[in-house]
């Protein structure tokens, strides 16, 4: 069972390797940087049989002398919709051999998700542990926690002696394996893991090129081409005259495996030399027996790696003779063994034994495996491959398997369930008596689509649907175009998605009908989106709210959308009404009520965040994304996501809002949404500036605001808005003070919310205050008093803008006030400060109101006798800052403290990572420094951790501000305390 584990199937393994020098460098060099520096992903990359897999076949050898576990999988060409194939190729048998152990290690509820895709981890009726089931998820994004139990997985296996895992031929893989990859390249699994694939760049996907430089640092990409006129002659041997070896380089363009194909016709005249490689492999396989050949071709039919029994039925010859056929096919090297089962020397001779079979005999020998897998009850996964390739038009039990499969496999490949639908469709009649089943997987389809990442396909297939709808099936055609409208909104083609609702309300003889109804709620949250309010509150006039023929749930979806539009034009009363009617409403609604108006109900969720309601908020945002989850709306759950990820942050509970709005961010990726990706990254780089890593929360902010999705839209507005908070936090005033103003678009005409706004001013006074104190001389061309002046604008701004209908938000003004009196009047700051932390505390704004005890602390420090009033305020923020995991925060705190002679410790706020939580460093920073502080030059950081000089200088500018130091002795001296 785990014969794979001791390497891969290779050609020539046994022949020692020619050349390669080079190549051979950098495998070790990538062996050695994974022991030394954990994961690193390492691509080989080169045409068809230019010898990648046997440079995999060395490094698998390199592992095994070091110590490392080395696994081995390979993608196959004909079963490239098979759901992670590679991945169970590689990791299947080994898992089966140790599935206690590994139980054991990654916990029973990882081990129960990673059953419903790793055979070898099932454990026929053990706990169930405490991790959904994939089934459970139909949103598509069940595969995320996937991804992230598989990376665990790759951390277990790897251990202290470390993982070498190989995936050959990666441009056949999966989307889901494709998904892994670009998974594990942007998140690595702990541990020294190698992970290593080869692709052939032209039939490789531009997803599949990325992954190296995806990797960063940690990722290797090796060029893997022809050999050299020598290093032919040396790989023929003194055997072969220099004419011939001269002729056989010429034919071949040094490819070794089309080398090592002429070279086994040692009769063949130079001048007859095939002039393909596929050419060459079928000269070889003219020269096998009739019945060796025919096995060959059922064992090509069959499966990538297969069992003698299998290649028996497809061949229709006894197992007798399906052996002595497989011995005259091992000992022509047409295949070799591994362990019970065989597997062709190289996927070319695959595909040259496929190829050289009939096309009607192909086809009947996947039906005699498709009766054969039936006849022992293999599940429909396991027959649909073949059901797809044998499945006549019309036969129903055909396309009941595919449909079965396709359904099965939903939630962890949305992608091979599209396919097998597409599949099913195929064989489907187009008749009157299989319309209405038709037409359902139409929109099975289309969704399985969408959560694929393939929306613009999704979107297609809904349009098709909507266009075979009879004219008057006005509910159906409805619910199409809804669906169709929300995949255009995804697509960032918003005024496709309004033009399609108007023209279907078009042709309704009544556009107020309750079938009208779910098309006006979708232009109502249409035009909020472009923040055209007003357009939106229109809409809204013309609704009742319940109708005695509306559907269930519709009063709710009604309902919930009437807060958000109150809120923008600043009738707040409305709108906490608004919002209190909603809830409810919702309270009393069950969940199958629901599941159809999601989409509406999440305008409620972000409402209630707005409005400050964040218990609330929190309580609908987890019941919707659960709702989400269970019926599959993939790009309703990553918005849900990333608000409940927003509400978290203003809450000051950083560690779960980075945990919900990683899940978003991968999800929205899953997706291929911009609109949801944008949404996402905002939540990240909001909880990562105020965790206090300002190059991670950079990196988000700037990726949401480059991705050029959403202009004139609220959400790019707010991701402007969040990169410009982390260049404030990160102690970039003026660039910060620019981004901030330009999302608020300078105050005129604003498209973000009314809490926003007023955190943007006290933002804005705290930047202008902090200029003033960095330079002395505001931004160096005007005096200190303008640069004052400045922020008390800000600060009387805020005050204006507070509502004090809005508790979550009243303190802000306040707070905006103390860094604006911060410099002329401490007293007055300090004052201003203490009222604003009781303000923000009241409103469960945790963390903004440790930042007010923080300012209110540093102004008591300017005050007589302030000193004792200054060590309550910067303790009680410290513990604020620590319970909440704001890092940087309370390592600014905390140096303020030991100034003043307090004692404190490393507090709860470490964190994997190390020591850089407590210095209020990130963790790249806390690498630089450690490695200045050994003494290294910028030069040699920068070789060490693959950055550039400027990089290094960069991040060492930003560790003598956190550290308040000047030197490199003091970087030293600072991280010895």
């Amino acid at each position: 069972m785990d014969g794979r584990a001791a390497g891969p199937v290779v050609s020539g393994t046994a022949a020692p390797l020619v050349g390669r020098q080079d190549a051979l460098t950098a495998l070790r060099g990538a062996m050695a940087a994974s022991r030394r520096d954990g994961f690193q992903f390492l691509a080989l990359v080169g045409e068809p049989g230019a010898g990648k897999t046997r440079l995999l076949g060395e490094l698998m050898a390199m592992a095994g002398r070091d110590g490392f576990t080395p696994l081995w999988g390979r993608a196959a060409e004909y079963e490239q919709i098979l759901p992670y194939s590679a991945l169970v190729d590689a990791l299947d048998d080994h898992l089966d051999a140790r599935r206690d152990e590994v139980t054991r290690a990654v916990g029973t509820g990882q081990a129960a998700l990673l059953s419903g895709v790793f055979p070898g981890l099932a454990s026929g009726g053990g706990p169930p542990g405490d991790e959904p089931a994939l089934a459970d998820d139909r949103s598509g994004l069940a595969r995320y926690r996937l991804y992230r139990a598989v990376r665990h997985l790759v951390g277990a296996l790897a251990g202290p002696s470390g993982l070498l895992l190989v995936l050959d031929d990666v441009h056949w893989a999966d989307d889901g394996t494709m998904e892994f990859l670009d998974h594990v390249v942007r998140h690595p699994p702990a541990g020294p893991v190698l992970m290593a694939v080869a692709y052939r760049p032209a039939q490789a996907a531009p997803r599949v090129a990325r992954l190296a430089a995806a990797a960063g640092p940690r990722g290797h990409e090796l060029a893997v081409g022809p050999l050299s006129a020598a290093e032919v002659r040396q790989f023929l041997g003194p055997g072969v005259s220099r004419g011939r070896g001269t002729a056989l380089y010429e034919a071949s363009g040094g490819n070794p495996f089309y080398l090592e194909a002429l070279a086994r016709m040692g009769g063949t005249d130079v001048t007859e030399l095939p002039p393909t490689m596929l050419a060459a492999l079928q000269v070889e396989l003219g020269d096998l027996s009739p019945g060796a050949l025919l096995v060959a071709q059922a064992a090509a039919v069959a499966a990538d790696e297969f069992e003698p029994a299998i290649a028996a039925v497809a061949a229709e010859v006894p197992p007798e003779a399906t052996l002595a056929a497989l011995d005259e096919l091992v000992e022509r090297d047409i295949v070799r063994s591994a362990g019970g089962r065989f597997r062709f020397r190289h996927p070319l001779v695959r595909r040259a034994v496929y190829e050289s079979a009939a096309a009607g005999w192909r086809l009947g020998a996947h039906a005699r495996i498709v009766a054969h897998l039936a006849g022992l009850g293999a599940p429909a996964t396991v027959q649909a491959h073949h059901v797809e390739h044998s499945g006549s038009f019309g036969d129903q039990r055909a396309v009941e398997v595919l449909v079965a499969a396709a359904r099965a496999v939903t939630a962890h490949a949305p992608a091979t369930s599209a396919h097998w639908l597409q599949a099913a469709l195929r064989l489907m009649p187009d008749d009157a008596a299989a319309r209405e089943g038709r037409l359902a997987l139409m929109m099975e389809l289309s969704w399985a689509q969408g959560i694929s990442g393939r929306l613009a396909e999704g979107r297609d297939t809904a349009r098709e649907l909507l266009r075979m709808l009879p004219e008057d099936d006005y509910p159906r055609r409805g619910r199409a175009a809804r669906v169709c409208a929300l995949m255009e909104r995804q697509l960032d083609r918003p005024h496709e998605a309004r033009a399609l609702l108007l023209d279907e309300l078009s042709r309704m003889p009544n556009p107020r009908a309750a079938a009208a109804v779910p098309m006006r709620m979708r232009l109502v949250a249409e035009s909020m989106m472009r923040v055209d309010f007003r357009a939106a509150q229109a809409v809204l006039d013309l609704m009742p709210d319940n109708a005695d023929d509306w559907e269930p749930g519709l009063a709710v979806a009604v309902a919930a959308l009437r807060p958000m539009p109150a809120l923008a034009a600043g009738r707040t009363d409305d709108a906490l009404r608004y919002a209190e009617i909603a809830g409810k409403l919702l309270a009393d609604a069950p969940d199958e009520h629901l599941s159809e108006w999601l989409d509406a109900i999440a305008w409620l969720c972000w409402a209630e965040s707005h409005l400050g309601r964040y218990g609330e908020a929190l309580r609908h945002f987890d019941r919707a994304a659960a709702v989400a989850r269970s019926t599959g709306q993939s790009y309703i759950l990553t918005n849900l996501l990333a608000g409940r990820a927003k509400t978290l942050v203003a809450m000051g509970r950083l560690a779960e809002a980075a945990a919900t709005a990683e899940e978003s961010v991968e999800g929205a990726r899953l997706l291929d949404s911009g609109q949801q990706l944008v949404f996402a990254l905002t939540q990240v780089c909001l909880v990562e500036s105020w965790s206090g890593d300002d190059d991670a929360a950079l990196r988000a902010g700037e990726e949401a605001v480059h991705r050029g999705v959403g202009a004139g839209e609220t959400w790019e507005a707010t991701a402007r808005y969040a990169r410009g908070q982390a260049l404030v936090n990160a102690g970039r005033y003026a660039e910060g003070v620019e981004a901030v103003l330009d999302a608020c678009n300078r105050f005129e005409s604003p498209r973000l919310d009314p809490g926003t706004l007023l955190q943007a001013c006290e933002t804005l006074a705290y930047a202008d205050a902090s200029l003033e104190t960095t330079t002395g001389t505001g931004t160096g061309t005007e005096t200190d008093a303008e640069a004052s002046a400045r922020a008390a604008r800000w600060a009387a701004l805020a005050a204006r803008l507070e509502d004090p209908r809005l508790p979550a938000y009243c303190g802000f003004a306040a707070l905006a006030r103390a860094h604006a009196l911060s410099r002329r009047d401490p007293g007055a700051a300090a004052a201003a400060a203490e009222e604003a932390a009781g303000q923000l505390g009241s409103g469960e704004r945790r963390l903004d109101a440790g930042r007010a005890l923080l300012t209110a602390g540093l102004a008591r420090l300017g005050t007589p006798d302030g000193r004792t009033r200054a060590r309550e305020h910067l303790r009680a923020a410290a513990e604020i800052f620590d319970s909440c995991g704001a890092r940087a925060l309370k390592a600014r705190t905390e140096r303020e403290l030991r100034r003043l002679g307090v004692r404190v410790g490393g507090g709860a706020t470490t964190v994997a990572g190390g020591d850089a939580p407590r210095f209020g460093l990130s963790p790249r920073e806390l690498e630089v420094a450690l490695l200045v502080a050994e003494g290294l030059t910028n030069q040699q950081v920068a070789e060490r951790l693959f950055l550039s000089v400027r990089t290094v200088e960069t991040h060492l500018s930003r560790i003598f501000a956190k550290l308040e130091v000047t030197s490199r002795v003091g970087v030293a001296t600072a991280l010895k305390r």
